[in-house]
């Protein structure tokens, strides 16, 4: 039997849980120069590379992935307090396979959601207690993850469904009010690395916790 992986609902609940109950509690569209300020962090996407320059980084596109990252924008009620940067899948999500379809999502945060949160470690409280209860369990404790000259908070997960094993790398920092998440799918921690790879950041220096022995 094939494995149905719809990873484009999977991910939408996994990794944009707290993305969207945020914005359950507007009570409706932000005003326009709200709009306007969201527009300029939402970054772009030309020739296969995002980049966003209000939170200083870019990510380079694998050739031939889907992005659907409007789709999956449109959820969004409120973009002062959560923004969905950019969302790309190795094939469509509707589609059936056998192996992982492998993704990277990257959303943004306002601090103001997690009002006594104060460095980029400690919104992995949040983001394990909504990733675990998907399944998916913790490798290691966060740690240090350095990114060219910028220093971030990493956590990495697991899940067995029987058929396959999903691997997740989340990335995480603090940076203009919001907490920036980078988040990996793969089918293996190797394929989880190669995807972290095309992440480039601006020079900076990041809050968390002490690095791995």
């Amino acid at each position: 039997m094939r494995v149905s992986l719809r990873l484009g609902a999977l991910l939408a609940i996994v990794f944009l849980t707290t993305f969207l109950s945020a914005q359950e509690a507007s009570v409706g569209p932000g005003k326009p120069e709200h709009q306007a300020a969201a527009k300029a962090q939402l970054g772009t996407l030309d020739s296969s590379v995002y980049q966003n320059r209000f939170f200083g980084f870019r990510y380079k596109v694998a050739y031939g992935w889907v992005d659907r990252t409007d789709a999956m924008r449109e959820a969004s009620a409120d973009s002062r307090k959560s923004l969905l940067l950019l969302a790309i899948f190795e094939r469509p999500p509707e589609a059936t396979g056998e192996s992982v379809n492998s993704a990277v999502v990257i959303t943004g945060e306002s601090r103001s959601v997690y009002p006594g949160l104060k460095t980029a470690a400690e919104y992995f409280g949040p983001l394990t207690e909504v990733t675990t209860g998907k399944g998916f369990q913790p490798l290691n404790a966060p740690y240090y993850f350095q990114i060219g000259t910028r220093r971030l908070v990493r956590g990495d997960f697991s899940k067995n469904t029987g058929k396959v094993t999903m691997y997740q790398s989340s990335i995480a920092m603090l940076d203009k009010g919001y907490f920036v998440c980078f988040t990996f799918l793969g089918g293996s921690q190797e394929e989880v690395n190669g995807l972290i790879e095309g992440l480039s950041l601006t020079p900076g220096t990041m809050k968390g916790i002490p690095s791995r022995k």
